[in-house]
């Protein structure tokens, strides 16, 4: 360190489109607005650039391939990077990655932190000898309590007090509704060709049966409002045949014409102030929730399933509703509820809403939490 700057160098596997890339640009950023330098070594992807503007160095390794050999030349290529550029502290955000960061780390006498995004399968020993690099830390962030508590019980050599949780935070200049024009909410009604006037149920996520895809259709068709429109957001690439097996269950259901399958967008903001309500139908417990923080974050009513990370970031009652996991019929009686708000209740809801992420999910407070982490090691 040189008159209180240091070097963080984050490792992982590639910098494509995700949560755990958007944290390792978010931190990259705060660590350069803080007069410190932020280093990234991954495999090659789509957000290298974005991540250049931030002011962070790249350095492109074969971080992503699992291989033994390769992750054991890794360790020897972070260590020429670690004692080249003068790192300070190493941060791993994924499993194989993190092989190779924690023995470099050792090597070269770094301070070494890990981040827990996701609650690992822990069926097999072979399974939980390979995650348990990411409790090897000397701080090891959790990003929600449900993961803390997955990581503590299934890895009871991991010391609870090198944990600190961090939620996920979101950018709440960016997820402003007052900010979102009526030229942007109508460029993209039309081509998600919604009716006018109809009401708008938006599922953010991939196109895979773990979001609960199907649950959500089976729960429009069992819906007393006959009229709303159930958008899919995000990632769809090849999977054609899951969408003709939705479409087929929609038909059954009676809503088929009421579904829409949106691909991803480029504009989230608008898409959350089309909706209605916002749901996370994940049948499988997930480690946080973001799409639910930043829904709130413009007013939105929200409904999650009642499991994983998801249950820390909505009130019931207050911002949003919590519903078993699939359940069809748990979650029509929760959407019937949000469509049926009248303007204050919603208006109510959406303040609420929109209080709670302000005092805990923004993006600046989960940077300055994990920042402060860095400053604990470094002995600032």
């Amino acid at each position: 360190m040189t008159e209180g700057r240091f070097t963080v160098l984050q490792v992982l596997p590639a910098l494509e489109t995700g949560g755990v890339e958007r944290g390792t640009l978010e931190i990259a950023e705060a660590l350069v607005a803080s007069g410190h330098r932020a280093v990234v070594a991954s495999s090659a992807g789509s957000m290298v650039r974005d991540l250049e503007k931030t002011g962070a160095d790249y350095f492109r390794l074969p971080l992503r391939r699992k291989r033994p050999l390769v992750i054991w030349r890794n360790i020897k290529r972070l260590t020429r990077l670690i004692e080249g550029e003068q790192v300070d502290l190493v941060h791993a955000r994924s499993r194989a990655p993190a092989w190779s960061a924690l023995h470099a780390a050792r090597r070269t006498g770094r301070p070494f932190v890990t981040t827990i995004h996701g609650a690992y399968g822990a069926g097999s020993a072979l399974k939980r000898a390979y995650n348990s690099v990411m409790m090897k830390g000397d701080r090891v962030i959790a990003i929600s309590e449900f993961i803390r508590d997955h990581a503590i019980k299934h890895y009871p050599a991991l010391d609870p007090e090198r944990i600190r949780v961090i939620p996920r935070g979101v950018d709440v200049d960016l997820f402003r509704p007052e900010d979102v024009t009526a030229a942007r909410k109508i460029q993209l009604s039309r081509v998600w060709m919604l009716p006018d006037g109809a009401p708008v149920i938006l599922l953010p996520g991939r196109l895979t049966r773990l979001k609960g895809q199907e649950i959500l259709i089976r729960a429009l068709g069992q819906s007393a409002h006959q009229d709303a429109v159930l958008v899919f957001v995000g990632g769809d690439a090849g999977r054609e045949a899951f969408k003709v097996e939705l479409r087929k269950i929609a038909t059954q259901a009676g809503v088929g014409d009421r579904i829409r399958f949106a691909g991803l967008c480029r504009d989230m903001p608008a898409a959350y102030s089309l909706a209605s309500v916002v749901v996370s139908a994940s049948i499988k417990p997930e480690g946080f929730g973001r799409t639910a923080v930043e829904a709130q974050a413009m007013g939105r009513p929200v409904i999650v399933t009642d499991h994983g990370g998801a249950r820390e970031t909505v009130e019931p009652g207050q911002t949003g509703w919590r519903v078993t996991p699939g359940d069809p019929a748990a979650m029509a009686v929760a959407l019937d509820e949000a469509l049926s708000l009248d303007h204050d209740a919603r208006a109510a809801l959406a303040d609420r809403a929109m209080t709670h992420v302000r005092a805990h999910f923004t993006r600046d407070l989960m940077c300055r939490r994990t920042l402060d982490v860095y400053h604990e090691l470094l002995g600032r």
